[in-house]
């Protein structure tokens, strides 16, 4: 008899439990807000600020600003102080003023935020105009076409002639290297969600440098010159190779790649520090690349093989690329993406410098070219 209160004590905790659970859960929910807001200056716009379920009770939302542009973030834009969202409703809006050009990067903050959702960041960007904006977004998918396109005249020009003499085997073999590693570190940042939320922590104020456009053209410039590749291997080649020098210089490269993964298995770095040697890869071969080619075309006193229009093509890409980051760079008054950024506007310039010697060499140094030389005779090692 004395057992029997047992169960129903039992029962009772574990409906109290079932209660308070419920409760909690009731309570607590993720927020979602846009991850970018673009304004031209002394303009406003409506937030809206959305919960994953209604809660059953009031909800109020605190900004925690992260970043400033300038020394104090209200000469930017201005944030309310807080932002409610009544209990039973899931969405909430808010207005901003924009007041002068800058970015300020904000975190929300709310008292249901469940512990397991991501953080929600904002990051405002007031601009001087969305006309240039508009403007600097045409020149973007210009310049990307034009690159993307500058591939299919050299793998046409190999197909008409059925050679591939007068294209330096050192060059395509740089070449595929460097796409191939551009390739890996655009994908693992664009669609690996572990690297992306360790990029995120790193820089807490940044924004990921690759887009959907990147990773394509990456993709799409390693399956061209995979093309060239095997155009090599089936056309008349006139007894070319790659030297010893560019085997050596790839190995280094690959050994460096190689090295780079067993210490990130080790976990003696990052997987985003892995990433971004590829990325140091792609840079080492952009800036020695042109080279064989440009020399070769010398001493062969032609450019016949060498298509011009992939030089052209690429010209006008590079010179729209340093157009945008200059239109980017006043409209956000942050010369740094210039200027900060000597990586990026370094090879775009270098890229148009070597374009401008090739242009040089097919119109003006070699406009008459000899006739076909076999070019084992000019190839040095």
């Amino acid at each position: 008899m004395t057992k029997g209160p047992e169960p129903r004590r039992l029962l009772a905790v574990l409906l109290l439990l079932l209660w308070t659970l419920s409760c909690f859960s009731e309570s607590s929910a993720c927020l979602l807000a846009p991850d970018a807001v673009t304004l031209e200056e002394r303009s406003s716009a409506d937030i809206t600020i959305t919960a994953s379920s209604a809660a059953n009770q009031s909800t109020v939302i605190h900004f925690n600003v992260t970043f400033s542009s300038k020394k104090n973030y209200s000469s930017v834009l201005t944030l309310p102080e807080q932002v409610l969202l009544p209990a039973a409703t899931t969405t909430a809006r808010f207005n901003i003023t924009a007041t002068d050009v800058g970015q300020v990067t904000t975190y929300l903050l709310s008292n249901i935020s469940d512990p397991g959702c991501r953080p929600v960041r904002i990051r405002f960007q007031v601009v001087h105009s969305g006309v240039l904006l508009v403007i600097s977004e045409v020149i973007g998918w210009i310049y990307f076409l034009a690159w993307s396109v500058s591939f299919y005249p050299q793998a046409f020009e190999n197909w008409r002639r059925k050679s591939v003499v007068g294209l330096n085997f050192d060059f395509l073999a740089l070449n595929i290297t460097g796409f191939l590693a551009y390739s890996v570190f655009n994908i693992g940042l664009l669609w690996l969600t572990d690297i992306k939320e360790e990029f995120l922590k790193r820089n807490p104020n940044g924004i990921n440098p690759v887009h959907v456009n990147d990773a394509f053209f990456s993709l799409h410039a390693f399956l061209l010159c995979l093309v060239y590749v095997i155009q090599a291997a089936v056309y008349q080649r006139g007894g070319q190779r790659v030297s010893w020098t560019a085997l050596i210089l790839l190995l280094i490269g690959w050994t460096f790649a190689f090295v780079s993964l067993f210490l990130a298995v080790a976990k003696k770095i990052t997987w985003l520090d892995y990433l971004y040697y590829f990325s140091y890869i792609k840079l080492a071969v952009t800036l020695i690349k042109y080279v064989p080619q440009a020399y070769m075309n010398y001493r062969r006193q032609s450019t016949e093989g060498w298509s011009i229009g992939n030089v052209l093509l690429d010209f006008t890409g590079g010179n729209l690329s340093i157009l945008q980051m200059i239109l980017q760079s006043y409209n956000n008054d942050e010369w740094r993406l210039v200027f900060g950024d000597p990586t990026k506007f370094g090879l775009g310039l270098f890229s148009v410098v070597f374009d401008l010697l090739f242009m040089t060499q097919h119109y003006c140094l070699y406009r008459r070219s000899s006739q076909y030389q076999p070019v084992a005779q000019h190839q040095e090692d």
